[in-house]
């Protein structure tokens, strides 16, 4: 009889055919001793833990754990995606804990804006969504900006209570967590792992004093961000890097704007006005009359329009169109995992983007 070989970190039986399901080992490295399988070694080794789809039936698992538990929750929203990043389970987590709205890559914002008038943005968000916060932070994980003010905000609430880290994947979570281990545990790389019963998910904990944890939760996937349709090089274009350097283009009507070869703003009515794009810099914006915008796009995709590259397919039969009007005041046009377009009151707009992919009118954060 063959014996079973189970993971010394999680217990997953070990299997190499599908990298996929749990307890994942390369062949080559089955008979080896205490072997761990390759979601539990980039836990350990890189503070990764594993991201779950919103429908996964361990994520589900995860949510029902978790709003039984004590304790008070830190949501991490990317705030130049904050839609894009909202997680609408939010509250099935929370059961009745207090929440602690954290928007990270403060740094990508023009660095005039107001602060102040970004935090009053993010509750007023916030509460369309039907999510009222304790306390709204703003921070740059990778800066380290704003994380000793977390720590304070997060003393302040947990009332003696364990803390949960929620948020989606691309956020910035796990360079959030390692800044606090920096800061907490007062090393680099310290990683303890531990369970949350009921659920086969990992979770990355950093005490906060002798009995109580701060948890990191897997990053949840959001099937309506571009980043989920674009290849790894394409990613690293479209995801900012550093500050956003705001590009204005002053449009007539039936004009068109292809952001990359990704996503396509049409401007219809409303007299020559400015559109203020907000995109990643490394991200080309081309500018065109509508009449030619079709044939441009399928003659110059992964070109002229890039991303995508040449070799990645791009599927004209699934695209979608997204009527707007901007109504009585300045609105920001959000393509979720790619950015958005300022425009003033009083304009008529189509947004043609992947099927999958939201688009969505807000208050505009300038």
């Amino acid at each position: 009889m063959t014996e079973t070989l189970k993971c010394i970190g999680c217990g997953a039986t070990l299997q190499s055919e599908d990298p996929q399901k749990p307890g994942y080992v390369p062949k080559a490295s089955l008979d080896k001793e205490d072997v761990i399988c390759r979601r539990c070694f980039r836990l350990k080794n890189y503070n990764e833990v594993q991201d779950v789809g919103m429908e996964s039936d361990d994520f589900l698992k995860l949510l029902n754990g978790l709003s039984d538990k004590p304790g008070i929750v830190v949501n991490l929203v990317d705030v130049f995606d904050f839609e894009g990043s909202f997680i609408h389970a939010v509250k099935r987590i929370v059961g009745n804990k207090k929440i602690i709205l954290v928007a990270n890559k403060i740094d990508l914002l023009p660095k005039q804006i107001n602060k102040r008038r970004v935090t009053e943005w993010l509750r007023r968000l916030a509460k369309e969504y039907g999510l009222y916060p304790e306390d709204v932070c703003l921070i740059s994980a990778y800066k380290g900006i704003g994380i000793d003010d977390l720590l304070q905000t997060i003393e302040k609430h947990r009332e003696g209570q364990d803390v949960y880290i929620v948020g989606t994947t691309n956020v910035g979570k796990s360079t959030l967590i390692n800044k606090l281990i920096e800061q907490t545990v007062g090393e680099k790389n310290v990683v303890t792992t531990s369970r949350i019963p009921g659920t086969t998910l990992d979770m990355i904990d950093i005490p906060i004093d002798e009995d109580h944890y701060m948890y990191d939760t897997p990053g949840i996937i959001q099937e309506h961000q571009m980043t989920h349709y674009v290849s790894t090089k394409a990613l690293n274009t479209i995801m900012p890097k550093k500050e956003i350097k705001q590009r204005v283009y002053q449009l007539n009507e039936a004009q068109s704007l292809f952001i990359g070869g990704l996503a396509r703003v049409d401007y219809l009515k409303g007299g020559k006005r400015p559109l203020v794009c907000y995109f990643s810099n490394e991200l080309n914006i081309h500018r065109t009359k509508l009449e030619k915008a079709d044939d441009l796009w399928r003659k110059q995709i992964g070109t002229l329009l890039s991303p995508p590259s040449p070799k990645e397919p791009f599927d004209f039969d699934q695209l979608k169109t997204v009527q707007l009007t901007t109504g009585n005041e300045k609105k920001d046009i959000m393509i979720s995992g790619l950015g958005f377009v300022t425009v003033d009151a009083g304009a008529e707009i189509a947004v043609i983007v992947p099927q999958n992919v939201e688009v969505t009118l807000r208050p505009s954060i300038m």
